[in-house]
């Protein structure tokens, strides 16, 4: 049976120029598969709202990895088997800082080696602003925005608060530095890396100039929060954080603290204490018990979002609309 497959076989093959597939289509049949997986480079983002500016950026080239997904923050987050491999698969790598990812700092020396690695807090042009003790604030903690010095801080991670990305104008500084990185890592793609990061800058300026008109009404009110995550915003838009019940949400506050966050929200008379969807509701509830006050609730780190290029625009958003919300009610 075998050796009369040998002639019919051969007979085959003589006919075979007349069904023949077209030259040209030959190469993609056989390296079309390789070049799209050498298309992109492999990008690791720590955080969603960094995660969603290198999406925008990367539009039409690839996706980056997500470390810190769903519902967790990087204040409390242990690094997973599967991060672990995507740093040790990457080629290019963006955070923040140890400032606020310090869950990263030793795995991005151990498995982040052959990776460029761009540390955000260092981008050109941002504003820093320093930490405040926490508790009740003054009225002048802070001074207004354009007395800000707008040049680099002191690289000590301790020396300012790592919520940058609450202001547009530092998300489209950190926009610039994840540009640049990208085509540096992958010239290839320079100019979509290029034109993307022009229209996601356009899309910021518009969206910082909404943010304004949406907080317009209620920008005197005084209100609490639950960790002091909100300095860019607030002075970006010249709002009134009154105090927050915990400095850092690692940290429980004791006795003291919310005994003085109380007589605060008492001396306010009624205003909002905004509790976040990680962290525990119920120090919220002890602070406004038998007050005017209502609450609220924020999302600085985009916990309830959806990871994605839109996901920083729906942050910012979803944090003016509930503060509106709220404190148009009282």
């Amino acid at each position: 049976m075998k050796r009369a497959l040998g002639p019919a076989l051969k007979i085959l093959a003589l006919r075979m120029p007349a069904l023949a597939i077209p030259a040209l289509a030959i190469p993609v049949l056989l390296f079309g598969s390789t070049i799209r997986a050498a298309d992109a480079p492999v990008v690791v983002t720590s955080i969603k709202p960094i995660h969603s500016l290198v999406s925008a950026i990367m539009q039409g080239v690839g996706e980056p990895k997500l470390i810190v997904d769903g519902a967790a923050s990087p204040h409390t987050y242990n690094l997973k088997p599967s991060n672990a491999r995507a740093l040790q698969d990457a080629k290019v790598i963006f955070w923040v800082g140890p400032g606020l990812e310090a869950f990263l700092e030793k795995p991005l020396q151990a498995l982040g080696r052959d990776a460029s690695t761009a540390e955000l807090d260092n981008a050109p042009g941002l504003v820093k602003l320093p930490f405040r003790e926490g508790g009740a604030f003054e009225p002048h903690d802070n001074a207004p925005e354009h007395e800000h010095d707008h040049a680099e801080a002191d690289h000590d991670h301790d020396a300012f608060d790592t919520h940058l990305w609450l202001d547009p104008m530092n998300a489209k500084a950190m926009a610039a530095m994840i540009t640049t990185t990208l085509v540096a890592a992958d010239p290839a793609n320079a100019l979509t890396y290029q034109g993307n990061a022009k229209a996601l800058n356009d899309r910021l300026d518009a969206l910082d100039a909404e943010i304004k008109g949406i907080v317009a009404p209620v920008k005197g009110k005084p209100f609490i929060v639950f960790h002091d995550a909100y300095q860019y915003f607030e002075h970006r838009y010249g709002i009134r954080v009154a105090g927050s019940i915990t400095v850092s949400p690692e940290t429980i506050p004791g006795a003291e603290r919310v005994s003085e966050i109380r007589h605060k929200v008492g001396e306010l008379g009624a205003t909002c204490v905004f509790a976040e969807p990680q962290f525990e509701p119920r120090l919220v509830n002890v602070v406004i018990e038998g007050t005017r006050a209502k609450s609220g609730v924020l999302d600085p780190e985009a916990a309830t979002l959806k990871a994605g290029p839109d996901l920083y625009f729906t942050l910012m958003r979803g944090i003016a609309d509930s503060m509106k919300d709220c404190l148009s009610s009282t």
